[in-house]
């Protein structure tokens, strides 16, 4: 096997096996045509395009007998502390069990510390349980539980997180919108955006009662959200692409 950066070249393999793992973990649950919907809208060729070529993007692939059987995708965000988010992590029904995404993983863990991040996040759809233990035994701990919409239906999704380094410096911040409402903007959690991270607000320090989302590009609220969980700043057009409910095969 080898573990290389993913060229351009590399679209059309990464999109196959994306939708075959897609398909072997979701299936069960998941109607296939959402599962093929899912593949065209997270997986443009367009987008990963942008994708490979950002420098601030790790994006491995594993190859097997020349042929890419596995990939990963992870990103720095945040901005008084860094953290490392795993966009994805796939492998090919054909190949699992043969330690490629324990391979990619690493890879992209190596990555990311070399970039100084505190701590490295991934989120996993619970019915995907092949998924699930693979980061806790990876030594991921299970921090949270959401539930999110997929088609009609309601899923439960585990966020996993592994701490690398002792937490610095300020994590929260207190703003006001233009009508004079006090928040408390979390900037340890965060979303990827395309200008700037999206960074959670809430209207008590708690952290009880959740406002929307605080803008880290031009500072703002004005934050719409869709079905598929764009979303966009309409201020300074800073937004997030639909979110991607596979992390791990």
């Amino acid at each position: 096997m080898e573990l290389r950066a993913a060229t351009t070249d590399d679209i059309d393999a990464i999109r196959q096996v994306a939708r075959e793992s897609l398909v072997a973990s979701y299936e069960h649950a998941v109607d296939r045509a959402l599962l093929e919907e899912a593949v065209d809208e997270w997986y443009d060729p367009s987008d990963l395009d942008d994708d490979i070529d950002d420098d601030e993007t790790v994006c491995p692939v594993a190859v097997v007998d020349g042929e890419v059987v596995g990939f990963a995708e992870s990103y720095v965000i945040g901005r008084r502390e860094r953290v490392g988010e795993i966009d994805w992590l796939h492998v090919h029904p054909d190949h699992r069990g043969s330690g490629i995404g324990s391979a990619l993983l690493a890879f992209v863990e190596s990555e990311l510390k070399d970039a100084d991040v505190d701590r490295i996040e991934a989120r996993v759809l619970a019915t995907n349980e092949a998924g699930t233990v693979f980061y806790e035994s990876e030594g991921y701990e299970l921090v949270d539980e959401r539930a999110v919409e997929i088609g009609q239906e309601t899923f439960e999704e585990r966020g996993y997180r592994k701490q690398l380094s002792r937490l610095t410096g300020i994590s929260e911040g207190v703003v006001e919108t233009d009508d004079g409402e006090r928040l408390y903007v979390a900037f340890d959690e965060s979303e990827r955006g395309s200008l700037a991270p999206f960074y959670v607000a809430y209207t008590d320090p708690d952290r009880e009662q959740r406002y929307g989302y605080f803008c880290g590009d031009c500072e703002g609220t004005n934050i719409a959200i869709d079905t598929m969980d764009r979303m966009e700043c309409a201020d300074c057009g800073n937004r997030r692409k639909p979110s991607r409910w596979d992390a791990a095969y």
